[in-house]
């Protein structure tokens, strides 16, 4: 399916009192003083350029991940049509971590505290160098709201690129255990479900080493979060489901410089573009596409820097009014290039626009119209011939797959990803890890048993710290065929691609001494999502008796990115920031 992204229509009038160049364009600095224009000069910036608004172009570049190692390429589109609309480009870089490399290992924990650097660096440069605007190149979902919170934070004329997302991998060797054939998709998800099927002795080496050949992103958190740029209207029309390597991310990229010249000439910046509508609009989308529940940790986080008022309970409030539409993996059978080819998120967006009271178009976007003009000639979903989406008469779910959970477990929250297919209620035996590599052991000697609730614990954002996901764990059970026999609870998070009857997100922690660090092998834990309780059985007198016992842990980490964020981080349920 091609995508033409709107024209830009002409400029107002530039607003009363701000500083202009010659080309009707807001700018933040003259650049032409002191040792500035010589410092310009050495990297071939010309006399004539110094009236051009000089815009930073971050991608989240390196080589190391499938995600980021071609971002410095489309940075190179992107500054290509900056110049064409007579803006300077100057390209720099961040960091970023690989869910996928570090899952499972000690490597994970710095996944979450990534997205502060990626915003303090971001922000360190467009403020230091007074850049006029910012274009950001993500790929990761840590990368998307860190490239967010640095945006409202220097408040300069912004817009995101997403990376795209990554097409499916195929299976070239019969796995009927797991029901898989040659020639079928594979996700990301498989490749971790892989260990449960081999450790309990479901597949073979041979087939093992088919799925590590994987090559595709499910509607896991990087997806998820870019459909949330998108429906925040922080990113062009289709940004979020154009796979990185169609043509169109191209065309996206050389028509960034056009659309942020739009926005200089409107001095139209994020902090005007991000409201409370606009992130409850974000919520709903999230809810209709079955995404991620990072996105809970990371809209609370964006929320905050750009000082908008989002509580954990409007995830709930939105989710109790949102239909499960989009049939997509990790649960679902379609991958978010399915979803694009029948019309994206805008085509998602428009029926639910014209259909419901869920979505608010007045919102603007960085195309300097609103979210609903950006849509009025977006093509109508056709339910004739696709079923990726579903019509609000037939859903997977009748209410969005977010659900915010409390209890004595629990008392300030915890967060559920509920689709329907893990059932409502859960009551098991408690088997608690306080780390993660014993887990697996147990896992290989078959002591992880149908009517569990694994527990893992000393997970979360100061405990972790940096609040690993769990996606090596939930995969394992689900590949040795316990997904649906046993339950996860913990203080950590997921990836998207999780699955099974999953909690994450327990707060308070255990390493501040909530009640989940104080549950034994054996306790009796009840789950109960049409109540929204999860609640731990044991009674008042032995529980202040565990607690009398409990004794604060001292930080793991005594220096570094690691202790810094330990030390500042504020708990799950207020978006785990920490600045």
């Amino acid at each position: 399916m091609s995508v033409e992204i709107h024209s830009v229509p002409k400029p107002p009038t530039p607003p009363a009192g701000a500083k202009l160049n010659k080309h009707s364009c807001v700018i933040t600095q003259d650049k032409r003083f002191g040792g500035a224009q010589a410092m310009l000069h050495a990297v071939g910036v010309t006399v004539e350029d110094l009236d051009k608004p000089q815009i930073g172009i971050s991608p989240v570049w390196w080589e190391g991940n499938p995600c980021n190692n071609h971002l410095l390429d489309l940075a190179r589109h992107v500054k290509e049509g900056c110049q064409q609309e007579g803006l300077v480009g100057l390209t720099f870089s961040t960091i970023g971590v690989s869910d996928g490399i570090t899952m499972g290992n000690d490597g994970m924990r710095f996944s979450l505290p990534s997205r502060d650097l990626i915003a303090d660096s971001i922000e360190t440069l467009i403020r230091a160098q007074h850049y006029d605007g910012n274009i950001a190149i993500p790929g990761c979902d840590k990368n998307m709201p860190g490239c967010v919170i640095a945006a409202v934070r220097h408040n300069r004329p912004t817009i995101m690129v997403y990376g795209g997302t990554i097409r499916p991998g195929v299976r070239k060797v019969d796995c009927p255990a797991l029901g898989f054939k040659a020639g079928d998709n594979m996700n990301i998800a498989d490749a971790f479900e892989s260990y449960g099927a081999f450790a309990t002795g479901k597949i073979n080496e041979e087939q093992r080493l088919d799925v590590m050949t994987v090559a595709l992103i499910v509607m896991r958190s990087a997806n998820t979060m870019s459909s949330v740029l998108e429906v925040l209207g922080l990113s062009l029309p289709y940004s979020a489901s154009t796979p990185a390597t169609y043509a169109e991310k191209v065309q996206e990229c050389l028509k960034a410089g056009k659309y942020m010249k739009r926005l200089l000439e409107l001095d139209l910046k994020p902090k005007d573009i991000l409201t409370r509508n606009s992130f409850l609009n974000a919520i709903t989308v999230v809810n209709a596409i079955g995404g991620s529940t990072n996105a809970v940790l990371h809209i609370l986080a964006m929320a905050r820097a750009a000082d908008v008022e989002i509580t954990i309970d409007d995830f709930q409030t939105v989710a109790n009014k949102t239909p499960y539409l989009a049939d997509l993996k990790p649960s679902g059978k379609y991958v978010m290039e399915d979803l694009h080819k029948v019309g994206g998120i805008p085509a998602l967006l428009k029926y639910l626009l014209k259909h419901t009271d869920l979505i608010d178009g007045s919102q603007l976007t960085i195309t300097g119209k609103t979210l609903a003009e950006n849509l009025e000639d977006v093509p109508e979903l056709d339910f004739t011939n696709q079923d990726v989406v579903r019509p609000l008469n037939n859903p997977l779910k009748s209410t969005g797959h977010l659900m915010i959970l409390r209890g004595n477990l629990a008392p300030d929250s915890a967060v559920a990803k509920i689709t329907g297919k893990e059932g409502l209620r859960f009551e098991g035996i408690a088997k608690c890890f306080d780390t993660i590599p014993p887990f697996f052991t147990a896992l290989a000697n078959g002591e992880i048993t149908e009517g569990m609730v694994i527990i893992f614990r000393y997970q979360g954002p100061k405990g972790g710290p940096g609040m690993p996901e769990m996606l090596g764990q939930t995969a394992a059970l689900m590949g040795a065929g316990l997904g649906g026999k046993t339950a996860l609870i913990t203080d950590g998070r997921f990836s998207g691609a999780s699955r099974g009857f999953i909690i994450g997100h327990v707060v308070p922690e255990a390493f501040v001494g909530g009640p989940i660090a104080l549950v034994q092998d054996g306790d009796k834990i009840v789950i109960d999502t049409e109540s929204r309780a999860i609640n731990w059985l044991v009674d008042e007198e032995e529980q202040k008796r565990r607690r009398e016992k409990w004794t604060q842990r001292e930080f793991s980490e005594k220096r570094g990115v690691l202790y810094r964020y330990a030390r500042d981080v504020a708990p799950a349920n207020v978006g785990a920031y920490c600045d």
